[in-house]
């Protein structure tokens, strides 16, 4: 796998995860729009830092992606991560959203209904 096919597959199994995935969707969905491209742009830096830190370990090497442990590799993988970053928005711009309220739920309280209580203490009495 190329460094650049890794990119794309990261970018792109992010956006399907927080669009499709219920608990993760029902959370991400509520938050602004800029808040969730910076949660984007974070977890791709991670995972981008994350494959550097493979290949200085030697990991991803058997996985096939030529990325190399110095400044050249480095400023391979933020190109990378900038094709991972327009991948991600790409596939969340096309992705299928719920048109649900962006405004929370207000929790309004009742009074509690207790006359069905009364009512049984009425027909032991008789």
């Amino acid at each position: 796998m190329s460094a650049e096919s890794l990119s794309l597959v990261t970018g792109t199994l992010l956006s399907l995860i927080f669009s499709y995935v219920p608990g993760i969707h029902n959370s991400y969905s509520i938050l602004e729009p800029t808040m969730k491209r910076l949660i984007m742009l974070g977890l791709l830096i991670v995972v981008s830092g994350s494959i550097y830190g493979l290949s200085c370990l030697g990991w991803v090497q058997e996985w096939g992606v030529a990325i190399t442990c110095n400044q050249s590799g480095l400023m391979a993988l933020i190109r990378q991560t900038a094709i991972a970053i327009i991948a991600n928005q790409s596939i969340y711009a096309i992705s299928p959203h719920n048109k649900k309220s962006n405004d929370p739920v207000e929790f309004k309280p009742t009074e509690p209904n207790y006359s069905w209580l009364l009512e049984k203490s009425n027909d032991t009495k008789e």
